[in-house]
């Protein structure tokens, strides 16, 4: 028997260069079958080794015959007759991303849910990826949209341009079961988002993050940053990732917590714990530990207090210190706004 990490199958955009500028993989596969793995060492003379591989129509068609059997069956059939480029990627190994396809397969992987955020490996995913202009007529490469911009207008026509990024938006291209978002753009693909989570409108989640369960979210979820179950991220809040200064530590937040409006974090929390609105923690923050009788116990840094469950920040507004006690109540997250299935 053949083990192979994932295999995607799939169609995308390229440029006049025949370079890809994204992929779109339906059914991303993660330890694949002994079936599917067979049917593409046969019909795409596969070795060994991480291979992209642009399919050609012969190979497409012996590949649609080979899958007939499998649960990429309905997929190959309708990529036959794709009048797109079609891609295919087989990962032996989970090693960081050697080429657009890889990393779009990657980034499909997490927004199915196939894996969780750090479950797969996307070492240098910015030097692979290209800046892109995603407009209404689908990805376009940014060196040649003004020669589309011009073509359309002299038509009567309009390119809208919704955004020039590395990352689509994750609706295009997945929508998770049981979620609710209020404004897309601000989801990356990549995310990764727990059946029961919503996003509100000023909610933003980056790739290679997200949420594992019911959670509220009108905050920012930064890339690597995972929130647990029942959670509720206020709105404004932020929470610091790994790519905007948290170093090698990876910020996280428990179940049940909540972090209020405006607040942010730069340790990761466990459960049950709360933020008060406005409050910013870094993990070098001088930190009052209080007892039950509000007593001042001891003094000590933010990341001292790093993961520990029942914690409540607050900051005295008489002398303006940060605070922590203990915190029993968990936060009780409104079950009509999860209703989302």
């Amino acid at each position: 028997m053949t083990a192979l990490y994932a295999i995607g199958l799939g169609v995308g955009t390229q440029n006049s260069k025949n370079e890809w500028l994204e992929v779109f993989f339906p059914a991303p596969l993660l330890n694949p079958s002994e079936a599917v793995t067979q049917a593409f060492i046969r019909c795409l003379d596969y070795t060994s080794g991480n291979l992209t591989l642009e399919v050609t129509p012969t190979q497409m068609l012996s590949l649609g015959a080979a899958l007939a059997d499998t649960e990429l069956a309905l997929f190959a059939e309708g990529l036959m007759s794709s009048q797109r480029p079609v891609v295919a990627v087989i990962l032996a190994q989970n090693t960081g991303p050697a080429s657009v396809p890889e990393a779009y397969l990657k980034l499909h992987l997490l927004s199915h849910r196939l894996v969780k955020p750090h479950g797969t490996v996307l070492d240098g995913i910015f030097g692979v990826l290209p800046n892109v202009a995603w407009t209404n007529q689908g990805a376009i490469d940014i060196s040649e949209l003004p020669a589309r911009q011009f073509a359309a207008r002299i038509k009567g026509e309009v390119i809208s341009v919704d955004s020039v990024d590395k990352f689509p938006k994750m609706t295009n291209y997945v929508v998770p079961k049981g979620v609710r978002i209020a404004h897309t753009g601000r989801v990356r693909l990549g995310a990764y988002l727990g059946e029961g989570t919503t996003i509100m409108h000023e909610g933003f989640v980056n790739f290679n993050a997200g949420t594992l369960g019911t959670s509220m979210v009108e905050g920012r979820i930064s890339a690597g940053v995972v929130v647990g179950e029942g959670s509720d991220l206020g709105g404004g809040c932020s929470t610091m990732g790994t790519l905007s200064g948290g170093g090698n530590i990876i910020i996280s937040v428990g179940k049940g917590c909540l972090i209020g409006a405006n607040a942010g974090i730069g340790i990761p929390l466990g459960d049950r714990c709360t933020v008060e609105s406005g409050l910013y923690i870094t993990a070098g923050t001088k930190v009052h530990l209080l007892d039950d009788q509000n007593q001042l116990v001891k003094t000590l840094k933010a990341r001292d207090l790093a993961g520990k469950n029942d914690l409540l920040f607050r900051r005295n507004s008489l002398n303006g210190a940060v605070e922590c006690k203990a915190n029993r109540s968990a936060i009780a997250l409104n079950e009509e706004l999860h209703a989302n299935n």
